[in-house]
Order: structure tokens, then C-alpha cells, then sequence
């Protein structure tokens, strides 16, 4: 009888402590989109795409630099062709899908907030590096030809699989800036750009030796180089001094006899790959070595490819070059738009 009993005392005690033990492990805090319920399991690394329809979706303006038209594209088509456009379709899957969130949101930014560029007609953004780079369908199998179905279908997962995501400072969509290949390091806004933006800072991306343009070199003739920068180079072995870089190693200013300019004006004006450089005369060139490709602010495309490579997830990559910033629904600003639209 006493067995009896102290069996029943344990059944009962397996009863009630399993639902809370199974209850405690399946709920938890989403790291992901913000606001959510605290209970709310984190499903991220196992997401299932939803159904995507084009119909319900909001509208890109894009005005198609050759043709001279307005091509009107649902969002998400629009970020597919950017994603296609802009970052290799082999990179790994965690790139991409950050690169979609960059994608995403660099436009959603633009139509809430159009910059000073005017455009044609009700055009939102251009097809070129002027806003992003953007292919539609067509040009895309014409570029891809054979590779065509197998590149679409990683840049689609990857598109798709953050579809209804924005990255985010403080409520607002980023600046969502991204470049090819860093120097080792991104730069901080104001550093190459005027505004202090407090997501946009220097941090570390050793990952980017592996690209292929991380370095450059460059022969310029004396002539030409005296012409485009409007200085004269001494009669002497030096070209000019570097005189003073960024947090991120690029050249901040330089003297050329006496002239100062800044390193993005001689990276502009050379059209040289970074404003990493350094330089000597040869003759009547000056040769000049470069790191990195891009401006160097915000996200490092080859730098998140390396980061995919070590096992990052597209959370982890954006969080490492956008500083502070969040990932939220896409929901409230589309409404927004639709407000301004009715």
C-alpha cells in the first residue's frame, strides 16, 4: 500500500512539472523584428518564407536610365532586382539576405523621404549607382544567360526570406549605405560624408582580403594628374604629403604644394577604387596604390560575405556595421505611404 501511494505522489508531480518544463523551453523573446510579444518564439534561423503576392504589394517608381521610362515594380520584385544587381549571387545566403534588408530599406527611406536629385515624371529612383543598381527580368536572364534559373532562385530565397523587413535607428529606416570591399575598416559617415550619423561608425572588417579588388594600383601621368586635382607637382621626387587620415585609415587630407585637398576629392577626381591610398613618382607618372574598393561607409559587402563565411547569421551582419540600429515590420511605414497616397 505505502508503494502504492508514493507511486501516485510521483505521477502527479511528472504531471505538473512537464507542461511548465516544455512551456519554459518553446517560449522566449524574438532578437529579430520589433515590437513583438515576449512570448513569442524566436522561429528566425528556421523561417519559412510567406507567401509572396505582388498584387498587395507597394510600388517602386524606377526610372530606367535607357529607355528614359518609368518602370513601376512591386517592392519586392524591386529589392530582387537590386539584391541581383548590386552583390554576387554566389556570396554566401546570410549576405544576401543582409544585403536585401540593406536593399530594402535604402528604398522604403528613399520614398518616405525623397532626396535633392530631381527626377523625371513621378519617378522614386533611378536604375544606376546614382540611388541602387537595378535589372529587371529580362536583363537579368540576358545577363546571366544558362545561370540564369540557379542565380534567381538564391537571390529570391534570400529576398524573400526577409520579406517585410527594415533595418532601423530609433523608429526611423537607416541611411542603409553599403560598399564592395573595406581597407580593413569602414569609415565613419562624417569622415567622407558631412553628417555625424551615430549607426554609421568605424569598425573592424578584416574579412575583406579576400576580395579580389582589396588592392589596387594605378598609373596616373604627371600632366593628367596635375589637371584634374588643378595643383602643380614640384620639380623634385615628391608628389605631396599625406597629411592627416581617418579613424578608418583613409586619406583625410593631403598638400600638394602647398594646395590642400581632401581624399575624397583625389579619390573623385583620380576615379581611383578607395580613398586609402598612398603614392610616388616614377618618371612622369605618379603610381598610386589603393586598399579597398568604395566609399567605405556602412555595410562591407565583401565583409559580410566573410562573416557568412564564419557562420553569421544576416542579424549578425548588419548589427556589426550598422551600430545600434534595430530590424523591424515593414508594416507602419507602408501605411504611411498609403496615407500620404489617399
Amino acid at each position: 500500500m505505502k508503494r502504492l501511494i508514493m507511486a501516485v505522489i510521483l505521477l502527479c508531480t511528472i504531471v505538473l512539472i512537464v507542461p511548465t518544463v516544455l512551456v519554459h523551453v518553446v517560449s522566449g523573446p524574438s532578437e529579430d523584428i520589433v515590437p513583438m510579444q515576449a512570448t513569442t518564439p524566436h522561429v528566425e534561423e528556421k523561417q519559412v518564407n510567406k507567401p509572396y503576392n505582388p498584387e498587395k504589394d507597394v510600388t517602386v517608381s524606377v526610372f530606367r536610365s535607357k529607355t528614359e521610362q518609368i518602370e513601376h515594380v512591386p517592392l519586392e520584385r524591386y529589392v530582387i532586382g537590386v539584391v541581383a544587381s548590386e552583390m554576387p549571387a554566389e556570396f554566401e545566403m546570410e549576405a544576401l539576405k543582409a544585403q536585401s534588408l540593406t536593399a530594402r530599406t535604402y528604398i522604403i527611406k528613399q520614398m518616405l523621404h525623397p532626396g535633392d536629385i530631381q527626377l523625371p515624371d513621378d519617378a522614386m529612383v533611378t536604375d544606376s549607382v546614382m540611388h541602387q543598381v537595378y535589372h529587371n527580368e529580362d536583363e537579368l536572364k540576358a545577363l546571366w544567360g544558362a545561370d540564369y534559373e540557379r542565380k534567381m532562385a538564391r537571390i529570391e530565397e534570400a529576398v524573400l526570406s526577409t520579406q517585410g523587413k527594415v533595418l532601423t535607428f530609433e523608429g526611423e529606416p537607416i541611411t542603409a549605405s553599403f560598399f564592395s570591399t573595406s581597407n580593413g575598416y569602414t569609415e565613419n559617415s562624417e569622415d567622407y560624408w558631412q553628417n555625424e550619423i551615430p549607426y554609421l561608425r568605424s569598425v573592424a572588417s578584416p574579412w575583406d582580403q579576400s576580395s579580389p579588388r582589396f588592392t589596387s594600383e594605378k598609373a596616373v601621368p604627371i600632366t593628367e594628374f596635375e589637371q584634374k586635382l588643378g595643383v602643380t607637382v614640384a620639380d623634385n621626387s615628391s608628389v605631396g604629403t599625406i597629411a592627416k587620415r581617418t579613424d578608418g585609415g583613409r586619406v583625410a587630407k593631403v598638400n600638394i604644394n602647398g594646395k590642400e585637398l581632401s581624399g575624397r576629392e583625389v579619390r573623385d577626381k583620380l576615379e581611383l577604387d578607395s580613398s586609402d591610398f598612398q603614392w610616388q613618382r616614377q618618371g612622369d607618372q605618379v603610381m598610386i596604390q589603393t586598399r579597398g574598393w568604395g566609399h567605405g561607409v556602412g555595410m562591407s559587402q565583401y565583409g559580410a560575405d566573410g562573416m557568412a563565411k564564419e557562420g553569421k547569421n544576416y542579424q549578425e551582419i548588419v548589427r556589426h556595421y550598422y551600430r545600434g540600429i534595430d530590424i523591424q515590420a515593414l508594416d507602419p511605414y507602408v501605411a504611411e505611404l498609403t496615407a500620404r497616397n489617399e
